[in-house]
């Protein structure tokens, strides 16, 4: 995807080299801002001056600051660039909520410290010297989501290779309406823009939707659409639990949190658990049962499937201990999911491959129509699951101790699902689908349902017999069981906490 460029700007070639000591440069003297005020604030000062960057632009005379002004100020103690730096951003910042009212905007607009003023120079003076902006965007992006995550363990950015595979899992279409409503930075409705755009060859006219609950986050998404030149609509800051969504939507992506405690409001859950209380509507979410309070995992998961149209798909990263657990709330959801034939492939990701939990994780992979049909793919996949144990599919980040999917192991993954699907891909059917012994297995809905309606890939797709696989298997076993009594903990922890309240 192509960067937007600045109005009036001359687009010039730049290799890599180029790009490299920008990023380079930008990643300097953002870390110096860092030492005048805290780490997050610092890279969204950064993100805001590319923000303006792509946005600060008016007619000569419009007497409005502009990004061309910016360039335009001196370096120097004494200069004022802090005060225009400012000052354009009062002028151009997009406002925390969607009805663009003033209130709140000024409090979560980034202030340039004082002694900011060379480091705010050079960082206007290298944005200004690219056009490619998209590789500064997910640097302060993945910055971001660093800092942050080390704060208080929200989330920006999910990166590029996950995003990719939940993206292409989902298989978005021109003209579908998708919706993230964990949207954090927007990456994920980026990545769906992007996927379309590489078919279509066109502006996709899809409908992107957000929300966050954070409107710090918030904002960071309005910004990261508008430099990218994306159209899409993030509502303002609230909770997506609190209501049902009042659409249906053909694609829904969510990199979720994992095991959020005390998420359900007052006035729903808690009143509906007590005798005395007057009798409330049913949520249309969870007609047959009331998801735990103790984890907002099933309420999730819940919410997704309820808020997606007829022959709507849903992708999204979920706790291993969902899939697996014994407690009666998750068993029961995973039954209703069977019965009601919506899970069409759940994949058992390698542990540590995204930054904001180090949790073991699986991808769920959501359809509501997983018949054959034109315009999809050629295998009838009613009443079956397609389980990929992709445990071990990472590897090292260079330099790093890190790990990721990488694009290999990505291609891999969605290849084998398109296979198992029938999928066409430019008018080419993709090849046949075989069960890979400790790689993937297709299996009926009954067989799962006769196994605890387990949807842990890892007890399906099992590696051959070795001496190392028994002991891999028993220690993921022991991790679930250790899992399973965790959640166990905090239910009864709820329990007498509403025992306590009633005394």
């Amino acid at each position: 995807m192509s960067d937007v460029s600045a109005l009036g700007g001359h687009v010039q070639a730049e290799g890599a080299s180029s790009l490299d000591e920008v990023l380079a440069k930008v990643r300097r003297h953002r870390t110096h801002l860092s030492r005048l005020m805290n780490a997050h604030d610092a890279t969204r000062l950064v993100l805001g001056l590319l923000y303006l960057s792509r946005t600060a632009h008016a007619a000569p005379g419009a007497g409005v600051p502009t990004w061309s002004w910016l360039l335009g100020q001196p370096a120097g103690r004494d200069s004022g660039i802090r005060a225009a730096v400012s000052k354009c951003l009062s002028h151009w910042f997009p406002a925390a909520d969607e009805q663009g009212a003033d209130a709140g905007t000024g409090s979560l607009m980034p202030v340039p410290p004082s002694g900011s003023e060379g480091s705010l120079h050079a960082l206007i003076q290298a944005i200004g010297s690219t056009q490619r902006v998209g590789p500064l965007l997910d640097q302060c992006l993945r910055d971001l989501s660093a800092n942050q995550t080390q704060a208080d363990g929200s989330h920006y950015f999910t990166p590029g290779d996950m995003a990719r595979l939940m993206v292409g899992a989902a298989v978005p279409r021109d003209g579908h309406r998708v919706l993230d409503p964990v949207c954090g930075s927007g990456g994920l409705l980026v990545e769906s823009y992007c996927y379309v755009r590489e078919r279509v060859e066109l502006h996709p006219t899809m409908s992107l939707q957000g929300k966050e609950q954070h409107a710090h986050t918030s904002q960071v998404a309005r910004m990261n659409f508008a430099v990218r030149g994306i159209t899409a609509h993030v509502f303002p800051p609230g909770d997506s639990l609190a209501e049902p969504e009042p659409e249906p939507h053909d694609i829904v992506l969510a990199n979720l949190p994992f095991n959020q405690r005390d998420w359900a409001p007052d006035d729903k859950t808690e009143q509906s658990t007590r005798r005395s209380a007057p009798t409330l509507p049913v949520d249309p979410r969870w007609t047959e049962e009331p998801p735990s309070r103790g984890s907002a995992n099933s309420a999730w998961i819940q919410h997704i499937a309820h808020a997606l149209a007829p022959a709507g798909r849903a992708v999204f990263l979920m706790a291993d201990s969902v899939a697996n657990s014994r407690q009666p709330v998750p068993r029961r959801l995973r039954e209703r999911l069977l019965r009601d034939d919506l899970v069409e492939c759940v994949i058992a990701l390698p542990p540590r491959v995204f930054g904001h939990t180090k949790a073991p994780a699986c991808l769920w992979v959501l359809n509501k129509d997983k018949s054959a049909r034109p315009g999809w793919g050629v295998r009838d996949r009613r009443e079956q699951v397609l389980f990929v144990n992709a445990r071990r599919a990472f590897e090292p980040v260079p330099d790093s101790r890190a790990r990721r999917l990488g694009d290999k192991n990505t291609a891999l993954i969605l290849a084998t699902l398109a296979a198992w699907r029938g999928i066409f891909e430019n008018g080419v059917t993709a090849a046949p689908y075989n069960d890979a012994a400790g790689w993937s297995r297709s299996c009926s809905t009954k067989e799962i349902a006769d196994r605890e309606s387990s949807l842990m890939p890892t007890s399906y797709a099992v590696e051959p017999p070795s001496p190392e696989r028994d002991t891999r298997s028993r220690v993921e076993q022991l991790k679930l069981e250790l899992a399973d009594q965790f959640d166990q903990m905090r239910d009864l922890e709820l329990r007498l906490l509403d025992v306590l309240e009633e005394i």
